[in-house]
């Protein structure tokens, strides 16, 4: 199955982007209007990026997962956006705390809570194993942002908004060797730590 190619945002567009998020968090509700249709697509590859992370018994849909983004987004208080790629940060960070939400609940619901009583299937097995491998990944997260805050943005810029090197150094206000070293170490970090884990 062939999928489309991605819509990159011309630097007209990613300027565009920046103003209507300044002019969002300065007040103008008309400014999310016209931000939306710019942000859509890239919203739905991070939700799609997410969910391609999911094994099958996915916990969500792709357009529920962008949907409720979308609203705890819009819902937020007043944020002083600054550009865009501030923006998908947000954005990817809030996707995160869907999934481990749900996940959380489905892992509540394994243990009883709200249970049909049934005989367990190959089916449930897999959306609960799923649910406790996003939980155990938001857990590791934590310990690491405990360990090095920086290096926690670091994972979720790159890992769950897709940011680049430079992006992420941009939204960071750090350089991209910074961003680099990082990153290295906290991916095989997060290797040790969830490796233990299991």
């Amino acid at each position: 199955m062939r999928t489309a190619p991605r819509k990159t945002l011309t630097p007209r567009a990613i300027h565009d982007v920046t103003e209507l998020l300044q002019d969002w968090s300065e007040g103008d509700e008309s400014a999310l209007e016209r931000l939306m249709p710019l942000v859509f697509d890239e919203l739905h590859r991070l939700a799609h990026q997410h969910m391609r992370r999911e094994r099958s018994g996915q916990i969500l849909q792709t357009s529920a997962l962008i949907n409720e983004a979308y609203l705890r987004l819009v819902d937020r208080p007043r944020i002083h956006w600054e550009n865009r790629a501030q923006f998908f940060g947000i954005a990817a960070r809030v996707m995160r705390r869907i999934l481990v939400d749900e996940a959380r609940k489905r892992k509540s619901d394994k243990r009883g809570a709200n249970a049909l009583h049934v005989t367990l299937d190959d089916a449930t097995n897999v959306v609960f194993e799923q649910a406790a491998s996003v939980v155990a990944l938001d857990e590791a997260l934590k310990t690491l942002e405990a360990i090095d805050s920086r290096q926690s943005k670091i994972v979720e810029l790159r890992f769950f908004a897709g940011l680049s090197v430079e992006e992420t150094a941009e939204v960071l206000k750090v350089s991209p060797g910074t961003v680099m070293r990082d990153w290295t170490f906290a991916r095989a970090w997060l290797k040790t730590e969830m490796g233990a884990a299991s």
